[in-house]
């Protein structure tokens, strides 16, 4: 593995939140981890939908992305400041998703980063 996936724990750490009492990654942090554009990971999920029930994906509603921010407006953590220019509300991934990611993702960074999540 490369040096980026080796920090890849502590990055993945600091990406988990707790979201309708689940804990989930937001497509930004884990295309970041996957070496892609958020808006192409969402796309490949798209493209394979059916591989993306409820319980390994969902949409944030308004309300839980506006109390998702505020709980890094006095945060150090830095990895978000991008979050103030989306247009839609993200959606996050379960571990079943970002399991399910790797392969609709189909790289070897891919495989990789789901091995180290996991």
């Amino acid at each position: 593995m490369n040096s980026d996936v080796d920090l890849i724990p502590e990055r993945i750490l600091k990406s988990i939140f707790q979201v309708r009492g689940q804990k989930v990654m937001l497509d930004s942090d884990l295309a970041k981890l996957y070496g892609v554009e958020t808006k192409r990971l969402n796309e490949q999920v798209k493209r394979n939908i059916e591989r993306f029930p409820a319980d390994f994906m969902f949409q944030l509603n308004s309300e839980e992305w506006q109390d998702l921010k505020s709980q890094f407006a006095t945060s150090s953590v830095q990895s978000h400041v991008e979050w103030g220019g989306r247009r839609v509300t993200p959606y996050v991934f379960t571990e079943l998703g970002v399991a399910m990611l790797s392969s609709v993702l189909n790289s070897q960074i891919a495989i990789n980063v789901n091995i180290s999540i996991m």
